[in-house]
């Protein structure tokens, strides 16, 4: 008969570990960003905040008239330092940062107003070349970005001994983007493929493999709510690398998605409705302000 491998389980004296031994865990996080209503700078010139309300009304008119075609947009070209140093005051930085790597650059920021976006255009020579303010899940430039420096699928790889799990996931990603391409008719194709390599056992040659197979695209995106989540496009279109870090800077998730875009960075209906609402409220508030400050 052979023998059965029923597992152990230790009691008794000995078996656990010392009373005075620290436990050892994940650290928590320890902040989490909320909603913090803007303050109306102190000593703002009371013409440069009513410059700024009128471009805040303008941009609330646009978002409440919204049927979907488009997006809302303002640009803020025109407005002089002053206004400019109270808009940033008023507008705050959201959760969401994104940098695309173009002929010149483009640098966007979410706002504390969820699904509300400055977005900063560069030239090559790096003078400021567009300045708007975006209402959106996320700015279309985002996507359009991503998929016009990729390819419609995965370059061949050259997969070196030591390798293990790296090819089966390569077929899995080959796959996963054919069907999304069959599919797609220039609108969302349903919801994300996640391959979570967190619970893969891959070698040193697995990550070399799959490098060389996803290099890293002109689009990188930085969410911040409990710790940080880092999105990056890759070489192959509408495929994804998004990597959780907790508040210690530990990496807890590692992924990748074949979608649109990742969800993690996208503003929801509900936020941008809720969004409207505030800056709403914020308008009213530099009403009062711009007529109780002194001229």
């Amino acid at each position: 008969m052979k023998p059965f491998p029923a597992s152990v389980r230790m009691v008794g004296p000995g078996s656990q570990p010392p009373e005075d031994e620290p436990l050892n865990f994940l650290p928590l996080p320890s902040t989490l960003s909320t909603y913090v209503m803007p303050q109306v700078p102190e000593q703002a010139d009371p013409q440069a905040l009513n410059r700024v309300r009128r471009v805040l009304d303008e941009f609330a008119r646009k978002m409440a008239h919204w049927d979907g075609a488009g997006h809302p947009a303002s640009s803020l070209l025109h407005l002089d330092p002053a206004a400019i140093d109270a808009l940033n005051e008023v507008l705050g930085s959201g959760e969401v940062s994104i940098r695309l790597r173009t002929e010149g650059e483009i640098r966007i920021q979410e706002s504390v107003f969820a699904g509300v976006w400055r977005v900063l255009r560069y030239g090559t020579n790096g003078a400021l070349a567009a300045d708007e303010l975006v209402a959106s899940p996320i700015p279309q430039i985002v996507l359009d970005i991503a998929r016009s420096a990729a390819a419609g699928t995965l370059p061949p790889v050259n997969v070196p001994a030591g390798a293990m799990n790296s090819p089966a996931l390569l077929t899995e990603i080959r796959e996963n983007v054919r069907r999304r391409a069959t599919r797609s008719n220039g609108h969302a194709t349903g919801p994300a493929h996640v391959i979570n390599l967190s619970l893969l056992p891959l070698t040193p040659e697995d990550h070399s493999v799959l490098n060389l197979a996803l290099p890293v695209g002109p689009v990188a995106i930085m969410s911040k709510s409990f710790g940080n989540c880092r999105v990056t496009s890759t070489g192959t279109r509408d495929v994804w690398r998004v990597q959780y870090f907790n508040s210690m800077q530990t990496m807890i998730l590692n992924t990748i998605e074949i979608v649109d875009l990742p969800e993690v960075a996208l503003a929801s209906d509900d936020d941008l409705a809720d969004s409207h609402t505030r800056i709403v409220e914020l308008i009213a508030w530099l009403d009062e302000s711009c007529t109780t400050q002194p001229s």
